[in-house]
């Protein structure tokens, strides 16, 4: 869905909040379509002073509010142990890429409600201002702007501000997944009916018979004369329907291994670094022994505390790796390296901390080291049950 490349904007709570090529582009759109619309507003010419600088903060606003949507995302999920590993925005809006896929009916529910519930905070926020500024009938006026209509540029931009987050509240909560309601859907469904497979084809199904909609409602607005309105629209519905699509297929793998446990795949033996050792002995010991770039680590009592990668290591002065000490230089675990050994094997399918380690670590209900799961073991699970 998003290009490889992107550009990092600034980081919050080790989160990365980065734009893609194509957010350029609708940021160059919004802002000279709002040039013209505070222009009529004001009875300038759009590309006098004003209008400009009107467009250009109603235009950083709207994309501040799209981050802080997804901010709301990540934030519930973080706290039910699920990483994030950035947030970008692109060419349709924004989106926090997480580390695996909920664990349950609640928490998809509580990640997916979080976004919106955060939009609607903005646009009371953004109400509230507008209302104690002019009164109900001056906000409702500065909303259904006309030209020359003697709107200030400030409360101009609040109402454009809350009137376009409503929309996007309104437009992301339809049942058309992957969108916000989407999950929502799944996540009903998936309560309803304890089967978190049949629940993603069915809201993968609504949401495909949404971007339908969208593509044969913007082909309607070309035919109308509302040429870029209908091919936006359009291209929305392509997008979504291909990220429905995307989760059937995924759907019908993770299907054929339901019922499969991590615990049934996972190398029940796997080297454990303890994190009272040194890097001295930790880098003779462990990683010029077995050759591999990463090693668990646990405490005294066998709990799992995070990963030792060997480059982090290796950075570490000769003269002090004999004092320095694993637990200190290890990459901690906050929910994101790990998985419960009785995790079913289709939630791993979509982690990106498989994909970036080769492995996770398992462990048990008390938090110790129980094996280590592969995505090659994954890969074998999904042939073998294929077979």
């Amino acid at each position: 869905m998003l290009g490889g490349r992107s550009i990092t904007l600034f980081h919050v709570r080790g989160i990365r909040i980065a734009v893609d090529w194509s957010w350029f582009f609708v940021l160059f759109l919004v802002i000279f379509w709002l040039s013209q619309f505070y222009g009529d507003v004001l009875g300038e010419a759009g590309s006098s002073s004003a209008p400009f600088a009107l467009a250009l903060i109603s235009a950083l606003g709207f994309f501040a509010s799209i981050v802080l949507h997804e901010l709301g995302h990540a934030m519930v999920a973080l706290r039910n142990g699920i990483g994030i590993s950035s947030i970008q925005l692109w060419i349709f809006g924004g989106v926090a890429r997480m580390d695996r896929e909920s664990d349950s009916p609640s928490t998809e529910f509580k990640v997916a409600i979080a976004g919106p519930l955060v939009t609607l905070a903005i646009v009371v926020v953004l109400v509230a201002v507008g209302l104690a500024v002019a009164g109900p009938e001056g906000f409702r006026g500065a909303a259904l702007v006309e030209s020359d209509s003697g709107v200030s540029g400030g409360l101009a931009v609040v109402a454009w501000l809350a009137t376009i987050n409503f929309l996007v509240l309104v437009f992301n909560m339809l049942p058309a997944f992957p969108m916000d309601g989407g999950r929502v859907v799944r996540a009903i469904a998936w309560w309803r009916t304890g089967d978190r497979t049949s629940a993603t084809r069915f809201a993968a199904g609504l949401g495909r018979v949404f971007a339908y909609l969208f593509i044969g409602g913007g082909l309607l607005l070309v035919a109308g004369g509302y040429v870029f309105s209908g091919i936006w629209l359009a291209l929305i519905g392509m997008v979504i329907n291909g990220s429905a699509r995307a989760a059937s297929m995924q759907t019908a793998i993770s299907g054929r291994i339901e019922g499969v446990r991590v615990a049934d795949v996972m190398d029940r033996e796997p080297v454990a670094i303890p994190g009272e050792l040194s890097i001295e002995r930790a880098l003779d010991e462990y990683f010029l022994r077995y050759r591999w770039p990463w090693f668990p680590v646990i405490d005294a009592a066998h709990r799992f505390l995070g990963l030792l990668e060997r480059e982090r290591a290796d950075e570490i002065p000769e003269i002090a790796r004999a004092t320095s000490l694993v637990s200190e230089l290890l990459e901690r675990d906050r929910g994101s390296l790990h998985v419960s050994e009785d995790d079913p094997l289709d939630s791993l399918l979509g982690n990106q901390n498989l994909r970036r380690f080769g492995a996770l670590i398992a462990v048990d209900a008390d938090g110790r080291l129980a094996g280590v799961i592969t995505a090659e073991q994954v890969g074998r699970a999904l042939r073998d049950a294929a077979g």
